[in-house]
């Protein structure tokens, strides 16, 4: 069964997988362990660290930052905007002639022409970072795996996600298994707090 995954809990309800994570021992053992199963042709994967390790982004295919283009392309947006209102406040909706000098002096509109593409680079950076990384995000399936709270301290460790379109329960934990990891553990995709406050609300409301 590929893509999909259900699992059933201790009251016999049926839950749906998220993915399978395994802890690793060292970010040596982790980015080892990246490039033998992105090999095998996984590339819903994830890997979490308490500090940035070369090679595992590349180990996972992410060659290319989509933030770069979004903000050259806001800048240059954000420059063009500043020049562009400057020159229709002095050339086309107000003109005033000061000592002579054309309307359209170019040099005067430097300072706001660049002060603009730094703003309009700066926020698409932050704004667009926090866009393509799903961020905010208050709530994700991997918080309910165990011990997973040493990601931030001195925890290693990748998770094959369910939607993988090659992803197959037992061969992945064989897989994993063979990259010789400190533990391996199912991944629920059970709904989060905010979507629990939220569906006993509608509850209520309906009542």
């Amino acid at each position: 069964m590929h893509g999909h995954h259900d699992n059933h809990d201790h009251d016999g309800k049926t839950t749906e997988l998220y993915g399978v994570l395994a802890e690793y021992d060292s970010p040596d053992a982790l980015l080892e362990a990246t490039r033998r199963l992105a090999e095998s042709g996984y590339r819903k994967m994830e890997a979490y660290t308490p500090f940035p390790v070369d090679g595992v982004s590349e180990a996972m295919g992410f060659e290319k930052n989509a933030v770069a283009p979004i903000v050259l392309t806001m800048g240059i947006l954000g420059g063009l905007t500043g020049f562009g209102m400057q020159w229709y406040s002095a050339v086309v909706s107000y003109p005033l002639d000061i000592g002579g000098r054309p309307f359209f002096s170019w040099p005067a509109f430097i300072p706001i022409t660049f002060e603009l593409t730094v703003l309009f680079a700066a926020l698409s950076a932050v704004i667009g970072m926090l866009a393509l990384n799903g961020l905010p995000k208050p709530y994700h399936p991997i918080f309910n795996a165990p011990a997973f709270d040493r990601a931030s301290s001195d925890g290693f460790f990748l998770c094959i996600e369910a939607e993988d379109p090659s992803f197959d329960h037992e061969r992945v934990r064989r897989q994993l298994e063979e990259t010789h990891p400190r533990s391996i553990s199912d991944v629920p995709h059970t709904a989060g707090p905010v979507d629990d406050f939220v569906a006993s609300r509608r509850e209520e409301m309906a009542r």
